[in-house]
C-alpha cells in the first residue's frame, strides 16, 4: 500500500528541494517570521486542507481528515532561523545578512509538506486525520510550542511525532532514546554594578570586570563540586560583556549563560547555587549582583510505546542496522512540550554530506543533505498508517528499495 506513496515522495523531491532551498536564501529569525507561515498555509491550502494561520502567534496548522474515521495523528515541523551569518559556499546560501538556517529547520518544514502532500493525495486511505504542525520560534525561550499548544493545536490529537536532522550522523541513520532524550533548559544573567573610573587608578574603583571574572570561575565549581558526578548538569557561561574604552573602567559588567539539567532537584540547586556565588563573591570585593534566573524548556521526554513504535517502523523500512540509540542529550527542545499533553516520539535523521567537512548544527557553515528529506518523509508516512491501522506492517518489499 505504501508503495506508491514512497515513489510519489521520490517524484516530488525536486520540488522539496526548491521550497526548502527558498526558505534557505530568505530565513526569518524567531518571532519575527512574516512571509514563511504564508508561503506554508498556501503550500497547504493548495492540498485542500484546513489551514489555521496565526495558531499561538506565527505558528501554521493544516488538518488532513481521511475519508475513514479514526484517530488522529499530529507532525510537527520548525521553520525558524538563527543569528549567523552564512559563509557556505552554495548558490542557495542566504540572502538576508547575519541570519542563516543552521539547524536544518528549512530541512524539517520541507519534509513535512511533502509528506502533506503524499498523505492528501491518498486520504481515501486513511483511517483518521493527519494534523500538520508547522511551528515557528523553536529556537528562543519560551519557544512556539508552549503557545500553539494554549491556541489548541492539540486539541483532539492522540499521538505526535517530530524529527530533528542530524548534521553528524550518516545518511538516512535513525537516532531515537526511549524515556527522558534532551535536557531541561534555562537561561539566566548576572548584571555586575561596581564604581568606574580611570584605568590608571583602579584603587578609585570597583572594577566590575575583574568582580565578574571572579564570578565566572566560582560558578565551574557548581557541577565539578556540587552535583553528584553520575547525575547530568551543564553550567556554560555564554558571554561576559563590558566596557568599551582601553582606559576607562567601567561601572558594570554582565554575564549569560545557560543551564541544562534533567534532574529536577538539581535544577533547583543550580539555580539557587548561582545566586548564592554571585551574590557572596560581588559583595566580597565591593560590588552588586541583580541575578535573573529564567526556566526554559522541560525535558524531551519520549513515551516508550511510541519510540518502540518509531523504531519498529524505522526498522522495517531501513533495516537494523539504520537504528542508532544514541544517549541521551544536553541540547533543549521545545517539542517537550507536546509530549507532555500527549504521547509521541522525537526522533533524529542522519544528513550528513559525504566527503565533506562536516560542521555542527548552529555553524556559519551548516549544511545536511537534502536527501534527508526523503528518509523523514517515509518514515512519518509509514508511522501515520502504522498508528493509525493499529496494525505493524512488514515493508518488506519497500526496505529493498530505499
Amino acid at each position: 500500500m505504501l508503495d506508491p506513496m514512497f515513489e510519489r515522495l521520490e517524484e516530488l523531491y525536486p520540488d522539496l528541494v526548491e521550497f526548502r532551498r527558498d526558505l534557505h536564501m530568505y530565513p526569518e529569525l524567531s518571532h519575527k517570521e512574516e512571509k514563511t507561515p504564508g508561503k506554508i498555509a498556501n503550500f497547504l491550502s493548495d492540498l485542500g486542507l484546513d489551514v489555521r494561520t496565526g495558531v499561538g502567534g506565527k505558528g501554521v496548522v493544516g488538518i488532513l481528515r481521511g475519508d475513514k474515521p479514526g484517530k488522529t495523528v499530529a507532525l510537527r515541523a520548525d521553520f525558524d532561523a538563527l543569528p549567523i551569518q552564512d559563509e557556505k559556499d552554495v548558490e542557495y546560501k542566504s540572502r538576508i545578512p547575519g541570519i542563516m538556517h543552521a539547524c536544518g529547520h528549512d530541512i524539517h518544514t520541507a519534509s513535512l509538506l511533502g509528506t502533506a502532500k503524499v498523505l492528501s493525495e491518498h486520504r481515501d486511505k486513511l483511517e483518521g486525520t493527519v494534523v500538520f504542525l508547522h511551528q515557528f520560534a523553536e529556537e528562543v525561550i519560551p519557544g512556539g510550542a508552549k503557545f500553539m499548544i494554549e491556541d489548541g493545536c492539540l486539541d483532539g490529537v492522540d499521538v505526535v511525532y517530530g524529527a530533528h536532522v542530524s548534521s553528524k550522523h550518516p545518511l538516512g541513520k535513525i537516532g531515537l532514546k526511549e524515556g527522558l532524550a534532551m535536557a531541561n533548559g534555562d537561561t539566566f544573567e548576572i548584571e555586575i554594578a561596581g564604581k568606574g573610573g580611570h584605568a590608571a587608578t583602579p584603587h578609585f574603583t570597583v572594577d566590575p570586570l575583574v568582580t565578574g571574572s571572579q564570578v565566572l570561575l566560582n560558578l565551574q565549581q557548581i557541577v565539578s563540586r556540587q552535583i553528584d558526578p553520575v547525575k547530568p548538569a551543564v553550567v556554560t557561561i555564554a558571554s561576559f560583556k563590558g566596557g568599551e574604552g582601553y582606559n576607562v573602567i567601567p561601572d558594570s559588567a554582565k554575564i549569560t549563560g545557560t543551564v541544562r539539567t534533567f534532574d529536577k532537584d538539581i535544577q533547583d540547586w543550580i539555580e539557587k547555587s548561582i545566586e548564592s556565588i554571585a551574590s557572596s563573591t560581588c559583595h566580597g570585593l565591593g560590588a552588586e549582583a541583580e541575578y535573573t534566573y529564567t526556566r526554559g524548556y522541560p525535558a524531551v521526554c519520549n513515551h516508550p510505546g511510541e519510540t518502540r513504535r518509531i523504531e519498529n517502523v524505522a526498522t522495517a523500512l531501513y533495516g537494523k542496522d539504520m537504528i542508532e540509540h544514541i544517549d541521551a542529550q544536553m541540547g533543549m527542545e521545545d517539542f517537550a512540550y507536546y509530549l507532555k499533553e500527549v504521547p509521541g516520539c522525537f526522533f533524529w535523521v542522519g544528513g550528513a554530506l559525504e566527503e565533506k567537512d562536516v560542521y555542527p548544527h548552529h555553524h556559519p557553515k551548516f549544511n545536511v543533505d537534502e536527501k534527508a528529506m526523503l528518509y523523514i518523509g517515509r518514515l512519518f508516512i509509514a508511522s501515520v498508517f502504522n498508528y493509525l491501522s493499529g496494525v505493524e506492517e512488514s515493508f518488506a518489499a519497500t526496505q529493498e528499495k530505499v
